[in-house]
């Protein structure tokens, strides 16, 4: 039984890679779109404001798999083109996890003080050196530990792209349980690996909160 399920590392190696190159792609859309535009939520006027956060709380309310299937067979019909099952995996959970980093950019933002950006527009700071010398050096300390927790979500929620056929880690699991025919071993591993992965983004997580603990209210 060891013998076989050593025999699948390879594989499972070859799945590991791919699960980590769609988490990261994804934690890096989510973060760049899901913070631009928490910004224009806080900040922004309230006409580009509402479209975003009906956005965020429509895609907030779809389970991930629906979400999935939908990219992956309706958006080619959508745009009349095909798109290969990891551009479609990937663009689902961006959007996903960009309707959650916005809430999370959102909530961090609008729990400073609005003095913070009243004083730093009375010494005449333009909105970008506002933001970028006053408002998000604060507001970083009380993004980063739910942030964290959603990258784990993230790592995750990439086991679910194995169900439109892409190779990843819990893809890979089912590839060589189907040649060694012991299940049991192997989704030991996997699960393994996700805890090993997980446990220590979560331990990253951990930490961050109890270094930025003495800035709660």
């Amino acid at each position: 039984m060891l013998q076989k399920a050593l025999y699948g590392l390879p594989f499972l190696w070859q799945g590991l890679l791919v699960t980590l190159q769609a988490a990261a792609i994804v934690v890096a859309i989510s973060l760049v779109l899901g913070v631009l535009l928490g910004m224009v939520v806080v900040y922004g006027p309230k006409v580009a404001s509402y479209p975003i956060r009906w956005f965020s709380d429509i895609v907030r309310g779809i389970p991930i798999l629906v979400l999935i299937f939908f990219v992956f067979y309706g958006l080619p019909i959508a745009i009349g083109a095909n798109i290969n099952n990891f551009a479609a995996g990937v663009t689902a959970l961006s959007l996903f996890y960009v309707a959650q980093i916005i809430e999370i950019a959102r909530g961090a933002l609008g729990s400073l003080p609005k003095g913070q950006m009243e004083a730093a527009m009375a010494v005449g700071l333009t909105f970008p050196q506002r933001m970028a010398y006053v408002i998000l050096p604060q507001a970083v300390r009380r993004f980063l530990p739910p942030w964290i927790n959603s990258v784990t979500d993230t790592v995750k929620g990439t086991a679910l792209l194995s169900l439109v056929g892409i190779v990843d880690l819990m893809q890979a699991i089912q590839q060589v349980i189907g040649r060694t025919y012991e299940a049991l071993p192997l989704y030991i591993v996997g699960a393994l690996i996700y805890f090993a992965i997980n446990y220590a983004l979560s331990m990253l997580s951990r930490m961050l909160e109890a270094r930025y603990e003495y800035i709660r209210e």
